[in-house]
């Protein structure tokens, strides 16, 4: 059973709310041809095509690629530019939205909720509601305005979704250093993965690995750079003794705390990331309907000839994604 868990879903009224709502919060709907772009800040999020919306044509590309079954999230810009008064609303929407998706196509669909993290009660709340309609788990960003996931603000949330064994699937958002790398497109090809590797190590050096020790969290992207830069983490963890003040062990054993989706683009690097972490830990994705994303993820796994045939089985065969999900 092949079960892609990082594919992207907006409803028309989510984009219908920041049409009408989202100029005081700097947000806005802009039309390139016939499809709508989401703007925050002005930067552009899409087009967002009906594949994201409709259930019918993305079925019909699932079919027609071998995957058996999507989980969907909100990609960015999420819902933390807004402030609580429209956040929250626009969260419950998004959560009523998906959970109707899902509900009229169980064998094909599962969801992941939204969350409006600027307000951490708020967000708690949501998650255990949105867990009450049929979502497996929760998507979050790589941080929240700025603050980082082990700032102590968010401990609520994490007990939350331990408590409720929801997965929380890391995406990132808001990238570090984009004045440096706005150029070449950069703030994604390079902006995105470091962002995911920032957010994986402060929950392991901070000690939120260490607090929720049956917390349940995907890293987008195959973790980013989290997964090549481990030595170097662990280096520091070593000689530093402010990198030892929270976390309990040295980041690599934290590796295996995580799983990772497949979205990594060379056939090497997804070689070295099963042979790091075990195959085990990692699930197709294919960051559905992003031209960023792996559209076909399980004929691109299929023909990774450095992946052993036991290897590529126990990955698409979905043992992993469906635990995460209680399936």
């Amino acid at each position: 059973m092949v079960i892609d868990l990082h594919a992207h879903f907006v409803p028309r009224a989510f984009l219908e709310t920041i049409e009408k709502e989202g100029a005081p919060h700097g947000a806005s709907i802009r039309k390139v041809g016939k499809d709508p772009t989401i703007v925050v800040g002005g930067r552009p999020y899409g087009p967002i095509t009906r594949h994201y919306y409709q259930t019918r044509p993305r079925i019909a590309e699932m079919d027609r690629t071998g995957v058996d079954m999507q989980v969907l999230s909100l990609c960015p810009p999420m819902v933390y530019w807004a402030d609580p008064a429209l956040g929250i609303p626009l969260a419950r929407s998004f959560n009523d939205e998906l959970a109707a998706a899902v509900a009229d196509r169980p064998d094909r669909l599962a969801g992941l909720a939204t969350v409006p993290l600027q307000d951490v009660a708020e967000a708690s709340a949501e998650l255990e509601r949105a867990v009450g309609l049929g979502l497996k788990g929760v998507a979050i960003g790589s941080n929240v305005n700025g603050k980082d996931l082990d700032h102590p603000g968010f401990l609520p949330f994490f007990a939350k979704a331990e408590a409720l064994r929801a997965l929380v699937f890391i995406h990132p958002l808001d990238v570090i250093g984009v004045d440096r790398i706005r150029s070449y497109y950069l703030h994604n090809g390079l902006g995105n993965p470091f962002d995911t590797a920032v957010a994986a190590a402060r929950l392991t050096m901070g000690g939120i690995l260490d607090r929720f020790p049956r917390l349940q969290v995907c890293l987008a992207h195959a973790g980013g750079a989290l997964p090549y830069l481990i030595g170097r983490l662990d280096r520091v963890y070593k000689v530093r003794p402010a990198a030892r003040s929270n976390a309990r062990r040295r980041p690599s054993a934290y590796l295996r705390r995580f799983h990772y989706d497949t979205v990594v683009h060379h056939e090497l690097a997804l070689r070295y990331l099963v042979d790091l972490v075990g195959n085990d830990r990692v699930v197709v994705g294919s960051d559905y309907r992003f031209d960023m994303g792996c559209l076909d993820p399980r004929r691109t796994l299929t023909a990774v000839r450095e992946l052993s045939r036991a290897d590529r089985s126990r990955i698409l065969g979905g043992a992993a994604a469906r635990k995460l999900l209680r399936m």
